[in-house]
C-alpha cells in the first residue's frame, strides 16, 4: 500500500493491539512486523501520533540532509567538510600537459588504470590482495554496502558516526549497533559485546573520526583486530579513510587482517572533491563483488579522471601543497580548542576537518550560530543512540580561513545558550 501510494506521508497506522484484533494474529507478530518496516525506513513512530508513513525518498528525508546549514543562511559555512579551496591543487597546468590519448578498447577493459593501480599498490599502508578505483568515498560505502549488506544483517558502526552510513544501513534493512568512543578509539568492552552478535560488517574510521576527529592509536588497532580475529573472524571490516593524504601514518587494521579489511581513501579533501576519485583496496571478495555489480552500470571511473589523479600523484610540487595543507589544518585546529579551552570548553585537539564541540543544547546553539552568520551542523544526526547524554555540535574547519577570533567567541557564546 505504501508502494503504490495508497498509504502517504504522515498517513497513521493503526495501533499494534488493534492491528493485531483485526488480523487474528499476536500483538508480537505485529510489532515484529512494524520493525521490519522500521528498519527499511518506510515507517516511524511519531510519538503521540503513533505511527505513521515515513516522507518518500525524493523528499531528501535522512540523516544527511539534516547536517548542512540552509542554503543562503550562513556568511560562514562550517557544516559541511568542504576543504578550502586555496589549499588544493589547481588543475590549470595539470590539464594543459595532460596526456588525453587514453585508448578505450573495450566497455570491460581493467576498471583501474594499470600505472595509477601502481601507484595506488605502493602508496597502500598493506598490501591489497585487490584494488579498484570509484567515484568518491561515498560511492565506494554504498557500492560496499550494496554487495554485502543484506536485509536483517547485523552492522557494527562507531556512535557517532558519519550520517550517510547510517542512511545507506538504514535503506538496505540493516540492524544497526552502536559502539561508543574513548580517547584512543573504538570502546573495547563496547565492541566485544557487539561481535557476540556475528556482525555481516563493521564500519570504521579509524583515522580522523567523522565527527569527533579523533584517531584510532596503534596499539588499540591491533586489540581490536585481536577481538575481531577470536569473536567475529568472518565479519567484513570497512574502513573510511575520508580524509585521505590529509592524514600522515593513518592507522588502519589492514595490517592486522588484511584478508578481512577493505580500505576505502579519498581524495577529495587533499586533490579536490570534484575529482570525484576514491581508491578502494584490500579483501579481494568484497572489491570482486564491487566491480562485477558495476560492469552493469557505469564500469569504469572515467579514465581521464584516472590519468588527472596519477599525474597529480606524481607530482612532487603536489605532495609540497597537500604537506602544507595537513599543516594549516592542524594550526586551525589547535587555534580553535586552545581558544576554546580558555572559554573553559574542552574540546579534543583531533585530526582532519572536525571538531565535536560540547555545547549545553545543540538546537540553541545552532540557531545562536547562525544569527551570527555561521553554519555549523547539529550533533543530532551523527548519533545512533537516542538516549544521548550530552549535546554536540560538529564543526568543519575547511571554510575556516578569516581571523579565528570572532568564531571562537560565537562558538563560545553559543555553546553556552
Amino acid at each position: 500500500m505504501i508502494g503504490n501510494g495508497d498509504l502517504r506521508h504522515g498517513d497513521r497506522l493503526p495501533t499494534v493491539r488493534a492491528l493485531a484484533d483485526e488480523l487474528a494474529v499476536s500483538s508480537s507478530t505485529v510489532a515484529d512486523a512494524w520493525k521490519v518496516l522500521q528498519h527499511h525506513g518506510l515507517i516511524e513512530t511519531a510519538r503521540r501520533n503513533g505511527t505513521v508513513v515515513r516522507a518518500a525518498r525524493t523528499e531528501m528525508t535522512g540523516r544527511y540532509w539534516r547536517v548542512p546549514a540552509t542554503a543562503g543562511s550562513a556568511v560562514l559555512d562550517l557544516s559541511t567538510g568542504t576543504p578550502d579551496t586555496d589549499l588544493l591543487p589547481t588543475m590549470d597546468t595539470v590539464l594543459a600537459g595532460l596526456h588525453t590519448e587514453i585508448a578505450i578498447t573495450s566497455y570491460i577493459d581493467r576498471p583501474v588504470l594499470t600505472e595509477l593501480e601502481h601507484v595506488l599498490r605502493a602508496r597502500w599502508p598493506f598490501e591489497p590482495d585487490a584494488m579498484t578505483v570509484v567515484d568518491g568515498c561515498l560511492d565506494a560505502l554504498d557500492r560496499l554496502i550494496s554487495a554485502l549488506v543484506r536485509f536483517g544483517d547485523t552492522v557494527v558502526v562507531e556512535d557517532p558516526t558519519f550520517p550517510p552510513i547510517l542512511d545507506m544501513l538504514e535503506r538496505v534493512g540493516a540492524r544497526v549497533i552502536g559502539v561508543p568512543l574513548d580517547e584512543h578509539g573504538v570502546d573495547l568492552d563496547a565492541l566485544a559485546s557487539s561481535l557476540d552478535e556475528r556482525p555481516t560488517v563493521a564500519m570504521l574510521q579509524p583515522s580522523a573520526h567523522n565527527p569527533t576527529g579523533r584517531s584510532m592509536s596503534s596499539e588499540r588497532a591491533a586489540a581490536v583486530a585481536a577481538l575481531f580475529a577470536e569473536r567475529s573472524p568472518d565479519t567484513w571490516i570497512i574502513e573510511d579513510h575520508h580524509a585521505g593524504d590529509l592524514i600522515r601514518d593513518a592507522t588502519t587494521l589492514g595490517v592486522h587482517l588484511p584478508e578481512r579489511v577493505v580500505r576505502i581513501h579519498s581524495f577529495s579533501k587533499s586533490h579536490g572533491p570534484d575529482l570525484r576519485i576514491a581508491a578502494v583496496g584490500g579483501a579481494a571478495e568484497p572489491i570482486a563483488l564491487v566491480v562485477d555489480r558495476r560492469r552493469l552500470g557505469p564500469s569504469w571511473t572515467s579514465r581521464l579522471v584516472q590519468t588527472i589523479l596519477l599525474t597529480l600523484l606524481s607530482d612532487p610540487l603536489v605532495d609540497e601543497l597537500v604537506e602544507q595543507a595537513v599543516d594549516v589544518y592542524a594550526e586551525r585546529r589547535r587555534t580553535i580548542c586552545d581558544g576554546l579551552a580558555s572559554h573553559g570548553i574542552a574540546v579534543h585537539p583531533a585530526a582532519g576537518f572536525n571538531l565535536w564541540i560540547p555545547v549545553a543544547n545543540e538546537q540553541r546553539a545552532v540557531l545562536a550560530l547562525a544569527l551570527d552568520g555561521i553554519g555549523v551542523a547539529p550533533g543530532a544526526p551523527f548519533r545512533l543512540a537516542t538516549d544521548r547524554t550530552s549535546d554536540h555540535l560538529r564543526v568543519s574547519i575547511g571554510n575556516a580561513r578569516s581571523d579565528l577570533e570572532p568564531i571562537i567567541a560565537s562558538i563560545a557564546t553559543a555553546a553556552s545558550a
